[in-house]
């Protein structure tokens, strides 16, 4: 696991999904910009999980993630995920 926010604040959003990419990482965000890189700028990407769960606790948000990772896995590779409490939605480009 990599934390962008810890090691590289300040990267830019196409940077980061480029990285995560080149690593073949599903990027876990709350960055709604991300759909757009993918969706409007056709840049690829290994998975993304939007995560739309503001209104919870950290803890909450942990544990509702590793619950759809431990679910899905694999599913999730080259997928727009986005999560929100009690919907879970994914999409292939």
């Amino acid at each position: 696991m990599f934390h962008i926010a810890e090691s590289s604040r300040g990267t830019a959003d196409d940077e980061i999904l480029e990285c995560a990419n080149d690593e073949d990482r599903i990027l876990i965000t709350r960055d709604k910009d991300f759909g757009e890189l993918v969706y409007k700028n056709k840049m690829i990407h290994a998975g993304i999980m939007l995560n739309r769960l503001y209104v919870l606790s950290t803890e909450k948000k942990i544990e509702i993630i590793l619950n759809v990772i431990d679910e899905f896995g694999e599913e999730l590779r080259g997928k727009f995920t986005v999560i929100e409490p009690g919907n879970i939605r994914f999409r292939k480009l």
